[in-house]
């Protein structure tokens, strides 16, 4: 069967004709319409015939095509329920297809791994839904769930902020989480004018190498995202303001003790530190609060 070019701005226009379909702003639905830029999608997620994939936010199937033709089987986890006889009439021609309707940050994701991807090398590929990026990333990445790879467009300011480095504008609290999980990478900038309808921003592709283990090993995880938190919570405040105004058991005073301790300047702001100064500060604040507890 020739591949279908469901990319096409004529295919789309047709298949929303046929299905009395209309794109929703709400759930942030945006189309790509450029088949070089699913291609460099596909090509960078490194898919092959051993590997299962995740998707969210299929859409009509414009990735979710070239996905099937690539990996040993692909499930698609689709929020609106009119796009289900969409999406299914578009890949039935794949055995190894599979749709779940609902919502992703619902799904138990473990459980999904485990039932549909027995064997198999995992990754998540997605033209992610703008509105919730964070949430979706955060998901994929706290849970520790067994996959290898996270190939996502997201806005380009969010990629720029998830690859960013220390003393960037865009550097934030999320730089050091994802950073914590995964190598982040941006693969490729996307201008605005290859999706349907045309959002007002541009975009970007980005790659999250996930670790097998955290890159830095932390006594207290929580803890250590309490102190990256509150040291970006407030952008403008020291390290020391920030952090000490934590409800977290450890005064001004001793905070000060313990930055001076690891050879910290008290007043730099927490946009300058990296993510094992981060860890070495929380490590070191939690000996303190446990001599205290003794």
């Amino acid at each position: 069967m020739a591949d279908k070019k469901l990319y096409s701005p004529n295919t789309i226009k047709d298949i929303m004709a046929r299905h009395g379909f209309k794109f929703s702003k709400k759930l942030g639905q945006n189309f790509l319409i450029d088949g070089n830029i699913i291609s460099s999608i596909c090509e960078n997620s490194e898919i092959s015939e051993l590997d299962g994939v995740i998707e969210i936010g299929p859409g009509i199937g414009v990735l979710t095509y070239e996905l099937c033709k690539r990996a040993k089987k692909v499930v698609a986890i689709e929020l609106d329920k009119s796009l289900v006889p969409v999406i299914e009439e578009n890949m039935e021609e794949f055995d190894n297809f599979k749709l779940i309707q609902g919502d992703v940050l619902n799904v138990d994701l473990e459980k999904l791994i485990e039932d549909e991807f027995s064997g198999m090398n995992v990754k998540v590929v997605a033209n992610l839904p703008y509105y919730i990026t964070t949430p979706i990333i955060m998901k994929l990445l706290e849970e520790r769930l067994k996959i290898d790879k996270i190939v996502v467009m997201v806005q380009k300011e969010v990629a720029d902020r998830l690859s960013s480095g220390p003393g960037s504008k865009d550097y934030g609290a999320i730089t050091v989480a994802v950073r914590y999980y995964s190598d982040a990478h941006t693969i490729v900038k996307v201008p605005n004018t290859v999706f349907m309808p045309r959002p007002n921003v541009d975009s970007a592709v980005i790659a999250l190498d996930i670790y097998k283990e955290p890159r830095i090993n932390v006594a207290d995880e929580k803890l250590m995202f309490k102190i990256v938190k509150a040291a970006f919570g407030q952008r403008r405040k020291t390290v020391l303001n920030a952090v000490g105004s934590l409800d977290i058991g450890i005064s001004k005073e001793e905070l000060r003790e313990v930055l001076e301790g690891e050879g910290i300047d008290p007043v730099r702001r927490g946009e300058t530190f990296s993510i094992e100064e981060f860890a070495r500060l929380s490590d070191r604040i939690g000996e303190k609060l446990s001599l205290k507890s003794q």
